[in-house]
């Protein structure tokens, strides 16, 4: 005889979350591995002194990993999955009766803390596999990836517009601190100078005062991607050629360009990547820039930073052809790293003959 099932739930009685998730679930492993108190001292000062309590920081970066282990691009789908994840409720430690967090929340604080918040917490990790000696530092590999973003085509506008728009919801407090900061400038003091505090001591150094003042100025003018967290250089320097990005921008999420896709032409990020040659292939620097930034641009800030910040000196480092600019290849060359990089063929890119292909000759 067939059967029938009825959906007839009664309450839990005597269940445990912790009997629930197996021993040997990925979860329980990163919980014993991984300890994440040390949020709590980062993002100390962006809380007040009384009011409500938060939510638990720590509960904020562990839902934050869930996202990266399980693929989740967005904090509404990230409660949704763990609403019905038994694994993650004990991660978190929400027992079956307590109320998850709202996506809501998750999105304020990611706002309050910043990206400097986010970044300290990457480096800490990568701090630990570095103690647990899962870091081989004698090769790096660079790698990119386009990630879309979440705002429609219809959004884009022209950049001038949308610029002269934000300039003029600054207020009055920005424009004081702008005009206090064009003051101190004028008048050659730093803002500890002008409180009555000693300037830094300066640090010894082995440059002529020649060389420094050039090294200075190059440093001026050049584009830091890192210090810059990513942003496009957008100066016209002479006739220099300007993207499509240059003169639009969307106005849902302006850090996103426009990007070709399988699909046709969407807006975007460009993700940079860092990874550790050893067996455990950590990430040991990333940087999130427009989508028309191309994978050779911050290639070398991204490798000096890397090599600065762990102390490492990397025998080889790995790329594919779109790293393969003559700058790239000439300053890893010069400090006596090893280029495994192949050089694009630019002149079989079209369906034209390349310069190689003509020989000239002289009539007299």
């Amino acid at each position: 005889m067939m059967g029938t099932k009825q959906r007839n739930f009664a309450p839990l009685i005597h269940v445990s979350l912790e009997e629930l998730v197996p021993q040997d679930h990925f979860y329980r492993h990163l919980e014993r591995t991984l300890d994440l108190s040390f949020v709590r001292e980062f993002v100390r000062e962006t809380y007040a002194g009384g009011g409500r309590p938060s939510i638990d920081p720590v509960v904020f970066f562990k839902l934050q990993l869930v996202m990266f282990f399980e693929g989740i691009r967005s904090e509404r789908l990230l409660m949704c999955h763990a609403a019905d994840r038994l694994s993650v409720r004990w991660y978190l430690g929400y027992d079956l009766d307590e109320a998850l967090p709202d996506h809501s929340s998750l999105t304020r604080i990611r706002e309050r803390y910043g990206l400097e918040v986010f970044r300290r917490f990457f480096e800490a990790i990568v701090e630990q596999c570095q103690e647990a000696g899962l870091i081989w530092g004698r090769e790096l590999y660079f790698d990119g990836t386009k990630v879309a973003a979440n705002a429609g085509k219809e959004s884009v506008k022209p950049r001038f517009a949308v610029e002269a728009h934000l300039s003029n919801l600054f207020d009055l407090d920005g424009e004081e601190s702008c005009e206090e900061q064009q003051q101190q400038a004028a008048e050659g003091s730093t803002p500890d100078e002008a409180e009555g505090l000693p300037a830094p001591r300066a640090l010894p150094i082995s440059l002529l005062p020649e060389e420094y003042e050039q090294l200075a100025q190059r440093n001026e003018a050049r584009h830091d991607w890192i210090e810059q967290e990513g942003a496009q250089d957008r100066s016209v320097k002479g006739r220099t050629y300007q993207r499509i990005a240059d003169y639009q921008v969307s106005t849902t999420d302006p850090d996103a360009t426009i990007m070709r896709s399988k699909g046709g032409v969407d807006l975007g990020y460009h993700t940079h990547y860092v990874v550790d040659g050893g067996k455990a292939r950590i990430i040991l620097t990333v940087l999130v820039t427009p989508s028309e930034v191309m994978d050779n641009q911050p290639m070398l800030d991204l490798l000096w930073r890397t090599r600065f910040r762990w102390k490492l000196w990397p025998r080889q480092v790995t790329g594919d052809k779109k790293y393969g600019s003559e700058e790239n290849l000439v300053a890893i060359e010069d400090q006596g790293i090893h280029a495994y990089i192949p050089i694009p063929d630019v002149d079989h890119r079209t369906e034209f003959f390349s310069i190689e292909q003509f020989t000239y000759r002289r009539w007299a």
